[in-house]
């Protein structure tokens, strides 16, 4: 999905929710995964068609791709709102994601600290419900074995922490496995002394592989 060739970073797994009434005003927080500048923006676009009657759709985003992040205080007093938004996503260390905030004022102003703390508290629980998880790039393999093999080689992929996609039981057993770029010739060397060189490993395409 990403651009991105890092070893690993950190994300959310999808979109979350939250809401905050403080003083009358209700505060609206959405929080989504992104892959790129376009989709944070058709997001924002979004949310203020489906809430172009608030007072405010305050946004903050931060993209992997071109070490892109932007924020807009969208009428609020100026560091008020979009800057606590961003902060809180810089806080969990975490690119490819869009908060916007939707706020329906209530009639009572709630003062420059007031405003950051309720930016600030409804943007983290969206962010919290949206579930931050580490992307780690992987190289996919098919490690192909005989039947009598199968049981060892299934031994191993479920202890030596890799991701198995699926299995496939034909003439002989096929594992489609991924295993962490970074641990490649470690996940080779423990196919071929398993098998005693008996295993056919074809290498398959890399894959961020999200771990919670």
């Amino acid at each position: 999905m990403a651009t991105s060739k890092k070893e690993s970073y950190r994300t959310v797994e999808k979109l979350g929710e939250a809401v905050l009434v403080d003083k009358k005003s209700r505060f609206i927080a959405h929080t989504k995964p992104v892959r790129n500048e376009q989709e944070a923006l058709d997001f924002l676009y979004e949310m203020r068609s489906q809430y172009s009657d608030a007072t405010h759709n305050v946004y903050a985003y931060i993209i992997d791709e071109n070490n892109i992040s932007r924020y807009s205080d969208d009428g609020e007093p100026n560091g008020t709102s979009g800057m606590p938004v961003l902060d809180t996503l810089r806080k969990e260390n975490i690119v490819d994601v869009i908060t916007v905030v939707t706020r329906y004022f209530g009639g009572t102003l709630l003062g420059t600290g007031g405003l950051v703390r309720a930016y600030s508290a409804v943007a983290a629980e969206a962010l919290k419900n949206a579930v931050i998880t580490e992307r780690v790039l992987c190289q996919g393999f098919c490690v192909t074995v005989d039947y009598n093999l199968s049981g060892k080689i299934q031994y191993l992929l479920s202890n030596g922490g890799y991701f198995v996609e699926k299995t496939s039981y034909a003439e002989e057993v096929e594992f489609f496995v991924f295993a962490k770029t970074s641990e490649k010739e470690k996940f080779l060397k423990e196919i071929s002394e398993a098998c005693a060189g008996k295993a056919k490993i074809k290498e398959m395409k890399e894959r961020y592989i999200d771990i919670k």
